[in-house]
């Protein structure tokens, strides 16, 4: 499994999207819950914490000044949480914060600092579970907690010591029964709940269809905005041809593809969370170098970037 495509999202928010909907399976406390300890109860701390409910359920405290999107990734998570603990099993709440290794930051390259000290030791993270299995800050490590919603894609030791059938039995109450098919695949169980309770009930299918037909046409010309942007081709221009400089393939000169292009266009063998250290570290040697090259070819690049992609949100390779 390479790195998600899209992972320019915020982990924080990226999680949220990913779990999401459906406070009435799991009872009516369960959102008075989550919205209470993903409200104010870290205020006086003003970073994130972990509290428990009477009945032992761990829940995350969300820190001083965070935004909605940050406020309802908590939500998800305590839902989450207590939902499970009702259907006989542990679930551990989990958010991603800017200085642990399962953040966004380092694999755009957005906030420079952070990409720089990361790539410096992990490069793009492909190979760094291999070689820092045991590292929180290696992103995707085992101890690096999770970076999925998706059951059995933990590092918590929430299913350690389950057998088969009390590892399906712990994925249907958090993701539903599986699907018959590919497109009857919909988020169910424990992840319904939670996006329910953060996000409210699912739109109807007419409702759902105008949104994400909206949504396209405005990333589609959100994507036309900033590969038009006679500043961004500049960049992106003089971006590429340092790279080539460099001896780095580039595959694309759009704005919106130059981003995460080297990292996206990094040939990695589908087996290489799985490796073995040894044969994962030269391939991490030669990663951390074209990563940090990559960085500092683009650094002016994303600087103008990543303003002007806020405020014309694009999600995709290229318009």
């Amino acid at each position: 499994m390479n790195l998600p495509k899209n992972l320019r999202i915020p982990t924080v928010t990226a999680v949220a999207v990913a779990l999401l909907p459906l406070l009435a399976a799991c009872g009516g406390n369960t959102a008075s819950t989550a919205s209470t300890s993903a409200s104010g109860t870290a205020g006086a701390a003003g970073t994130a914490g972990t509290t428990k409910t009477a009945d032992g359920v761990a829940q995350l405290t969300v820190p001083d000044g965070a935004d909605e999107a940050t406020k309802q990734t908590y939500i998800v998570e305590n839902t989450l949480a207590s939902c499970m603990k009702k259907k006989g099993f542990t679930y551990t709440p989990h958010v991603a914060t800017a200085e642990t290794g399962d953040s966004a930051g380092w694999a755009d390259g957005e906030d420079y600092a952070l990409a720089k000290k990361s790539r410096q030791k992990y490069g793009f993270g492909n190979y760094a579970p291999a070689v820092y299995p045991d590292d929180p800050n290696a992103p995707f490590s085992r101890a690096s907690g999770r970076v999925s919603g998706k059951a059995g894609f933990t590092s918590d030791d929430d299913e350690k010591g389950f057998t088969p059938a009390q590892l399906k039995a712990y994925e249907v109450a958090l993701s539903g029964p599986p699907a018959k098919s590919k497109w009857e695949e919909k988020i169910g169980g424990c992840e319904a709940t939670a996006r329910a309770a953060a996000y409210g009930p699912p739109l109807s299918a007419a409702a759902e269809k105008k949104k994400e037909d909206a949504q396209t046409e405005q990333n589609r010309a959100n994507g036309l905005e900033l590969n038009g942007d006679t500043q961004l081709v500049q960049l992106a221009q003089q971006f590429a041809a340092c790279l080539t400089a460099q001896g780095i393939e580039v595959s694309t000169t759009q704005p919106t593809g130059m981003v995460d292009m080297v990292r996206l266009d990094q040939d990695v063998p589908e087996n290489h969370f799985g490796m073995s250290k040894e044969a994962a570290l030269p391939l991490l040697t030669k990663e951390i170098d074209i990563s940090l090259k990559d960085l500092e070819c683009g650094r002016k690049f994303r600087a103008a970037y990543f303003p002007k992609e806020k405020a014309h949100p694009y999600y995709g390779e290229d318009a």
